[in-house]
Parts: structure tokens; sequence; C-alpha cells
């Protein structure tokens, strides 16, 4: 790596820690694609600069008490007009834009105010929003009241430990206290946030997991070879931009799809809706998955 992109990626790990959340090395080390090493090389780099830096069990961000924290502030964080004016503009965008979620986490976290919830997330879902923020803040469980879950196909409440946002606040990673995992779950589907008066129990197992071009998160991935015709190209660009590093062309207007998925829920409802335009190559687990929702009727 050449000194402009270490420059460039010093300037985004600073940037990141000057929000209000905390990371791990090891976080930071999997976001950017380096060693735990450079990471602990760059906070050094940081403190020697004149930074504080405020570690709170291993998880790192800019202390504000810092001498050059304002300086740092003035440069990378929007007044609320500016983000008014931002989020008007990218509203502008075709919602399934991959620059669109791009610049919404952008705006996310160089715009730490709840104030700009209400400028990103529909008004609907601001309030849950701006509850979880300060859930995540101090470390609390929390109560999903009504929770819609498209998986288990029922509506009833869980209690979770919130602990991040993925971008445009549209999921919310969390430890399902019942289920023992980390999960993701999509803030429009929450009926109302309740806070506990009981602190995290289980930081440690606090852990971010992959996330397919489907949105759909889990701990494991499956391999997915897939291939499609032309309209089935355009409709899995138009809707999962994320799915282009996985598609290349192939030959008679055919496009080929290899890549993974965390499981079949997503992949398989792009499929169903496309069953005519999509030829599952592998796995045969993929398509027994569809025989059961078709035989079912289940879609």
């Amino acid at each position: 790596m050449n000194d402009q992109a270490k420059f460039q990626r010093m300037l985004e790990i600073l940037m990141k820690l000057s929000g209000s959340y905390g990371y791990s090395v090891k976080q930071l080390a999997e976001d950017f694609e380096s060693s735990e090493r450079t990471i602990y090389r760059y906070l050094t780099t940081f403190k020697n600069a004149g930074f504080l830096l405020d570690n709170h069990n291993g998880y790192f961000k800019i202390d504000k008490k810092s001498p050059d924290y304002k300086d740092l502030s003035k440069l990378i964080h929007f007044s609320e007009e500016e983000a008014h004016v931002l989020s008007k503009a990218i509203h502008l965008i075709d919602d399934e834009s991959k620059f669109k979620n791009d610049l919404y986490e952008k705006l996310y976290v160089l715009f730490d105010s709840d104030k700009a919830v209400n400028k990103i997330v529909r008004k609907e879902s601001s309030e849950n929003v701006i509850s979880l923020k300060g859930a995540i803040k101090n470390k609390e469980q929390v109560i999903f009241h009504g929770y819609r879950s498209s998986n288990s196909d029922n509506i009833r409440d869980r209690l979770l430990e919130p602990f991040a946002f993925t971008s445009n606040y549209n999921y919310v990673w969390c430890y399902d206290i019942e289920a023992k995992s980390s999960k993701t779950f999509k803030v429009a589907r929450i009926k109302e946030v309740k806070i506990t008066d009981k602190k995290w129990k289980n930081e440690k197992l606090h852990k971010r997991n992959e996330i397919d071009v489907f949105r759909i998160g889990g701990e494991k991935t499956i391999p997915v070879k897939l291939t499609l015709s032309l309209m089935a190209y355009n409709l899995l660009l138009e809707e999962y931009p994320l799915s282009e590093k996985f598609l290349m062309k192939s030959k008679d207007n055919k496009y080929k799809f290899d890549g993974w998925v965390c499981d079949f829920n997503g992949v398989g409802r792009f499929v169903l809706g496309m069953i005519d335009q999509v030829e599952i190559i592998s796995p045969k687990s993929l398509k027994d998955y569809l025989n059961g929702k078709i035989k079912n009727k289940r879609f």
C-alpha cells in the first residue's frame, strides 16, 4: 500500500472513531481489511498526534476532551441544516442504489445526532431508532414489543441487547437472549422499543456476522451458483446492487451468479419471483428448499 492510501485509511479510521460509539481493534481490522497489529499502530499514531483515546473494555473512540477534537469535529461533522440538505439530495437517488446506502452510511457516521434520525429515517421508525441509540450508548437491554418476524412468521415481544446499526438505520444488530446468538432486526418491524432497567450481560458474545447481498445476516455462509437471463440479471442488480461483485457474463446473453448467502430466505424469494428466468446450478439444498416452498405454496 502506498503512502497516500495509508494516509487515507488512517483518516477514515480517525473519522470513524470520532463518533459516539467505540470500536474494538478486531472490528476496525475487519472493517478496513487490515491486521490488528496495523490498527494498534494507527491508534498509537493518533495518541502521538495529540488525540486522547477513550478505551472502554477494549472499545476505542476519540475522547471529546482531546485538544484537537473541536477542530476535527468542525471538519467532519455536519450541522442540522447541512444534514437536512444532504439527506434531501440523497433521497432523490433510486431507493436501492448502492451509492445511496454508502452516502447514508457516511452521513450516519459523520452526523451523530438524534435530530439527524428524523431526516434519515422514516417518521414512524425515528422514535424507535432514537431509543435504540440511547440503549446502545448506555449498554442497556431492551424489549421489542410486537416485533413482526418474517423468519418465524409470528408477532411477539423480544428481549435483546442492541449494540450496532447497519447503514441507514434499516437494521440493528442485537444479541438475542432467548436464542443466545447475535442477529439483525429490521427497525421498521418493531412496534415499540422499551428500555429495561437491566444492563448488558452478554457483551463478549456480541458479534456482527456476515450480511449477504440479499440483506440477510447469519453466522454461516452457503455457496450459491445461479444462471440468470438478461432480465433476471438486470433485476438482481437493480434490487440488490451489492450482487454485482458476484456476477459475470456467460454466453448466449446469459449471466452467472457465483457467490454466497447466509440462508435461503433472500435468494429464495428472488428465484421464486423469477422462476422461469433463473437456473440453480448449486447447491441441491437450495432446490430442495424451493421445491418445499412451491409444494406448500408458501410464497
